[in-house]
């Protein structure tokens, strides 16, 4: 395999990585600063408050989200097995 086709499927992984997590991601980073928004209104310094609105958000967007996700990662499987006869040669 040539290091052409390495950075090929690594860069591929590298989209494929943040495809899948970017909207967990997304929508974890506003909701904690919508949360650390109101504490800071609020005066309210509990370090753990925090912690349960983010894992609500991804918990509900990996629920939603959770079909589209897995095609995603199947279509990048499928595509890396594919390759595999042409990165033997």
């Amino acid at each position: 395999m040539t290091p052409e086709g390495v950075m090929a499927v690594g860069q591929e992984a590298i989209k494929t990585i943040l495809m899948v997590a970017g909207p967990m991601l997304g929508l974890s980073l506003i909701v904690g600063l919508m949360v650390s928004a109101f504490q800071a209104m609020t005066q309210i310094n509990e370090m753990t408050l925090t912690f349960l609105p983010k894992i609500i958000t991804m918990f509900i967007v990996l629920l939603f989200m959770f079909p589209w996700m897995l095609q995603i990662i199947i279509g990048f499987m499928t595509g890396v097995w594919g390759q595999i006869p042409e990165m033997a040669q």
